[in-house]
Formats: C-alpha cells, structure tokens, sequence
C-alpha cells in the first residue's frame, strides 16, 4: 500500500517507515530533517507540517501516519494543527486507515501546557475523523505512547535520579523502543480492520499508577 509517515527522519517515525517497508510498502516521509532512511521504495520530501505550502501534491495516499511533533515548541502549531493539515489536504476515497501519534500527556495533563493541549485537541480530532472516513470503511485510530527510548528524552534518560524517580512509577519498569511503538501503528492500520476512533495507551503502566511529569528544573 502507499503509506505517507511524517516526522519520518529519526526516532518513531523512521522506525514506522522502516517496519512499513520490510512488509513491502512504498512509504512516503515528511520531515524538516533530511532523509536518513534508504530504500528503494521510499520517497522524502523536506516539508514542515506547520506550512500547507510546503507540501508537495500526492494522491491516491492509503495509509496516513501523523507522527511529526514538537515538545515545548510551537505545539500547537505542530502537533495539532499540523496533524490536521497534512489529514485534510491527503484523504480521499483511497485512504484505508489513518493513525495519528498522541501522548499519555493527553489523558493526564502531566507536562508541558501547550504539549497536554496539542496531544488533548489530536485525541479529539481522531474521534471525529474516524467518523467521517466511515464512508470510505476506513479506520481512524490514536496511539498514546508514554515514555519511548529517544534522544528528545535525553534529558531524563541521562539522569540517573530522575530515571529512578520515573521507574517508581512505572509498574513493567521500562519504557517502550520505538520499534514497539511502530509494531502498534503497523497492527492498527494494517492487521485492524473493525477498531476506530479509538485511542491505545503504550505507557508500561505508568499512566495507571498517577501520572507525574519529572523533568530537569529550569
């Protein structure tokens, strides 16, 4: 199928591109970052999400992945209103699912403001995309990923006091890699064919046990 990731260059999104092309898919990535995949069936294109105008014209797209975002830097504009254009500029009758990438931020509130809002307007959007895509039989689902092992989360990883304090809190003790994370988007897009509007917590238990956001002090 012909899948368009964003955010494809590094962390969960080039592990996304990655999974999609070892099953045989011509994935198309988005990013600000130069390419750092390499397949034959992949295509990048320089574009940032916040800008409609960079956007190149593509069609017959079947699989949607919004992954690109921010932390604590234009979040809205980003992750929000970037996930929306992007979705509203490429479904059409082809499309087969669509899975925008949330944060457990969006059900607790635990980080940085504008981020808890960004991540909370895409949990909504998801709902009302999976209901307009049913006319198509098309899926609209959310992942809501807790702490994943990427270098934006350096800052805690790299302390071993705040590291400690985060895995207090979490009952498996570990966070998810983002080739994990990319085996939930591929199931939910591809494997699912009935589930939408629906949002999966990846969290390792963290979110159940009440959320606390541990962060380097300013």
């Amino acid at each position: 199928m012909k899948v368009l990731v964003t955010g494809s260059s590094k962390g969960i999104g080039k592990a996304i591109c990655e999974l999609f092309l070892e099953n045989g898919h011509e994935v198309i990535g988005f990013d600000i970052l130069e390419p750092s995949v390499v397949h034959k069936n992949y295509i990048h294109y320089i574009a940032d999400v916040s800008k409609p105008q960079t956007f190149p014209d593509l069609s017959g797209i079947e699989i949607l992945v919004n992954n690109a975002g921010v932390q604590n830097n234009n979040d809205i504009d980003v992750n929000l209103k970037g996930t929306i254009n992007v979705t509203e500029k490429y479904i059409s009758p082809s499309i087969k699912s669509v899975l925008n990438v949330c944060s457990t931020s969006a059900h607790n509130g635990a980080e940085f403001p504008q981020y808890c809002a960004s991540k909370g307007g895409i949990l909504t959007y998801t709902k009302n995309l999976a209901s307009r895509l049913s006319k198509y039989g098309a899926t609209c689902n959310s992942i809501s990923p807790g702490g994943v092992t990427t270098d934006l989360n350096r800052p805690v990883m790299d302390d071993k006091n705040l590291w400690n304090q985060i895995m207090d809190l979490t009952p498996l003790r570990k966070w998810a890699s983002v080739e994990e994370i990319a085996q939930w988007v591929y199931f939910l897009t591809c494997v699912n064919k009935s589930a939408t509007g629906i949002d999966v917590i990846i969290d390792n238990g963290e979110n159940t046990c009440g959320a606390k956001f541990i962060w380097p002090e300013e």
